[in-house]
């Protein structure tokens, strides 16, 4: 390295930025309370679930401290992990879903260990509590860390009901305001997203509703606050939606596809002048 480098590094000097939170303590909240929530993941056989859970608490009380005062503190940290008992319930039960659909799937534990789709749900089933309770700062950053790990950006304000499952899952955006109902199904690289961009439109509904039992194939993109897909529709892969249907809809793309055989062809001749 050479002097020239050395001098450039020591007269740096970033501007601070006062952020309330220890971002990396809140990561290791919430891949504690995942893992711990579901033993099975990584959780070392001599760490007490209870004394594990404890430590999680103190950690995410700590950095609510930083944000609000003591009181607000103890009232937001109670209040969540009343709801932990709850929120292992809903998840087993959406694991249980993954079993059910997936063909590939031939255990809970391999759902629970290994789908990106189920770790992405809940992370977003905890950041979602985290946000009910008036805490937006913390609950982004549990669904950004869960972006960050398995590439699926589920926003901790959208509100989404019972059995989601998102087979494979890379590339999926559920964005702020989304309603999805219960027992939908979305694949790889589906956008729920908004028509166009403007901070105005931050306190009015952007995305679309999905209502229950619709499945979404591949990289389909549905867009705008007023568009609903009625129950029980199906959104053909690479569908662009701006629009509402109605319940037990299909949605395609005509695509002509031309298919011949190349068994036995002769190659032209090829002439380079």
């Amino acid at each position: 390295m050479t002097n020239k480098t050395n001098e450039l590094i020591k007269q740096f000097s970033p501007q601070p930025i006062n952020i309330p939170i220890n971002k990396c303590e809140l990561e290791e909240v919430i891949e504690s309370l995942i893992s711990l929530m579901f033993p099975i993941c990584d959780c070392p056989e001599s760490m007490n679930i209870q004394d594990g859970l404890l430590e999680a608490a103190e950690k995410l009380h700590t950095n609510i401290s930083s944000l609000h005062n003591k009181q607000a503190a103890d009232e937001k940290t109670e209040a969540f992990f009343q709801k932990f008992p709850s929120l292992q319930k809903q998840l087993y039960d959406d694991a249980a879903c993954y079993l059910k659909y997936d063909p590939a799937a031939k255990t809970l534990e391999e759902v629970i260990i290994t789908y990106p789709g189920f770790y992405a749900l809940c992370a977003y089933r905890i950041a979602h509590e985290i946000y009910l309770l008036g805490l937006p700062l913390i609950s982004r950053l549990f669904s950004e860390y869960a972006h960050s790990k398995v590439g699926i950006d589920i926003h901790p304000a959208a509100q989404i009901g019972k059995n989601l499952f998102m087979d494979h899952g890379t590339g999926i955006v559920i964005g702020e305001t989304s309603e999805i109902g219960n027992n939908v199904k979305i694949y790889q690289g589906v956008t729920l997203g908004a028509l166009y961009v403007e901070k105005k439109l931050s306190d009015l509904k952007r995305h679309p509703t999905v209502e229950d039992n619709v499945v979404i194939y591949a990289n389909a993109t549905i867009l705008g606050g007023e568009t609903v897909i009625g129950h029980n529709s199906t959104i053909g892969g690479g569908a662009w939606l701006t629009q509402s249907v109605i319940p037990f809809s299909l949605v395609y793309n005509s695509v002509d596809v031309k298919i011949r055989t190349v068994k036995n062809f002769i190659q032209p001749n090829d002439f380079v002048i």
